[in-house]
């Protein structure tokens, strides 16, 4: 039972935390179209990890990330704030380049089926 809590707390969490991210006014983040990937919290809600990825790439993100580690008290205490947990979890932030290597798959997806529609048109 206590992981359906868990889960239900890690949705939470990264629902307050994607309205919290848009209302900063650091520009490392503020500047950045800016998505939460995934959020992990530890068993105990002591710990949330917060994997950020960017459109704009990796480096990006990983500048985002410096601006989110500085605001972790900020972003917790809002956090607090906003949901009714017995205890925040501590805030830490993450760099990924997902978005960038799906928007790359996609590309690759979408070249394939181009070739594929000339290959059909010369076949008739």
């Amino acid at each position: 039972m206590a992981s359906h809590k868990l889960g239900r707390n890690t949705e939470d969490i990264k629902r307050e935390l994607t309205a919290i991210i848009r209302e900063l006014k650091d520009p490392r983040v503020a500047d950045t179209m800016l998505s939460i990937v995934r959020v992990e919290v530890s068993r105990d809600m002591s710990y949330c990890k917060t994997y950020v990825s960017s459109m704009d790439g990796l480096d990006r993100a990983k500048q985002a990330v410096k601006g989110l580690t500085s605001a972790a008290g900020y972003i917790r205490r809002e956090v607090g704030m906003r949901l009714s947990l017995r205890h925040v979890p501590q805030m830490s932030f993450e760099a990924t380049d997902s978005i960038e290597y799906s928007a790359n798959i996609s590309h690759i997806l979408s070249e394939l089926n181009i070739k594929e529609g000339e290959e059909d048109g010369d076949a008739e």
